[in-house]
């Protein structure tokens, strides 16, 4: 076991696993990133904080998390699974704090920088809820997923997806991992995404905005005009409403429009006197 530091014994992830028990079989969502250099690589991707406070979804067998404390003073690790995250509580010492559940909805602390190896299942959730803090991230995602977040509008892989990143972050994919790299193997190419936050990201977060973005994205294919007549019963408009939009954006199809432009559009919707929190 590591002292109390955090900072004991560098131990691979066959080892880590080994001490933890596990047994990788494929099942579930649990593929256990055994590369060292490509865990290297990716704490490596994320900014140095003075006196930072990382935070880590996914903490699995430490394998990160172990990196993580050599660069960071403080860290905190959010697993879901019990012997897991009983395991890392064990492992570590006082500068990290193992929160057990589920990331999408446990109570997360304020934190200077995440870096993840994401499940595949829980990637977009989480990044839906980590973008509104305006911290930088390095997550790991499957690479197909990591496609949709940096398609630019026009692109066949834009979407809801897209926008919320292009709203909050610079998102770019700094390396594609292969299913090697892991244990077991998944059937699909992994990518290492790092996220840069707008300066003004922290005053972004809107769940009208959101609304908007999720029902019209449901019309794709439509002009944003039908698409917004077709979907009130999502945002809550009066459908008489949709016209307050200018007519350059009415025309547009949702595939074709910037973060800015649906901007624009939730403003030109938003009621009188509606904060957007």
């Amino acid at each position: 076991m590591s002292d109390r530091s955090g900072k004991g014994t560098k131990r691979s992830t066959h080892e880590l696993m080994r001490r933890a028990g596990v047994r990788p079989e494929g099942r579930s969502d649990q593929h256990f990133l055994v590369d060292e250099r490509v865990l290297d690589r990716i704490v490596g991707y994320a900014p140095e904080v003075e006196d930072g406070h990382a935070l880590e979804v996914g903490g699995g067998v430490g394998n990160l998390t172990q990196r993580l404390t050599e660069k960071y003073d403080r860290v905190t690790v959010v697993e879901l699974d019990r012997e897991l995250a009983r395991f890392l509580d064990g492992e570590f010492g006082d500068n990290v704090e193992v929160l057990q559940g589920d990331a999408v909805d446990v109570p997360l602390p304020e934190f200077d920088v995440s870096v993840s190896n994401l499940p595949y299942s829980a990637s977009s959730p989480v990044l839906f809820r980590l973008l509104p803090r305006a911290k930088p991230l390095v997550v790991t995602v499957q690479k197909e997923f990591a496609d949709r977040v940096v398609a630019q509008p026009g692109e066949d892989d834009y979407g809801r997806l897209s926008v919320t990143a292009g709203r909050y972050a610079r998102a770019e994919i700094l390396e594609t991992v292969p299913p090697s790299a892991f244990e077991p193997q998944p059937e699909v190419e992994s990518a290492v995404l790092r996220f840069e936050p707008r300066q003004d990201a922290g005053e972004l977060q809107d769940a009208f905005f959101d609304d908007v973005v999720r029902a019209v994205f449901t019309q794709r294919r439509k002009t944003l005009r039908n698409a917004l007549r077709n979907t009130t019963h999502i945002t809550g408009i009066d459908e008489e409403r949709v016209y307050e939009v200018p007519e350059e954006l009415l025309s547009k199809r949702p595939g074709k429009m910037t973060p800015e432009e649906f901007e624009h559009v939730a403003d030109s919707l938003r009621s009188e006197g509606e904060d957007g929190t």
